[in-house]
């Protein structure tokens, strides 16, 4: 996987680990700081923290 690669909320994560929220989809800038567990094939969720569709990135 290719590093700082974005997933886009509603993708299914490519494999599992640890993913933030990168920035909102529809380009404003997001508060949310916390980090979620995901499994391969689990869909992305929005932003917890502004309930909008999000790009995330897998940091571990």
């Amino acid at each position: 996987m290719a590093k700082n690669e974005q997933f886009k909320t509603g993708e299914k994560a490519p494999e599992s680990g640890t993913y933030k929220v990168d920035s909102l989809v529809n380009g404003n800038s997001s508060k949310d700081k916390q980090t979620i567990e995901l499994s391969e094939g689990d869909q992305f969720p929005p932003s917890p923290a502004d309930n909008d569709a999000a790009y995330w990135v897998k940091t571990s």
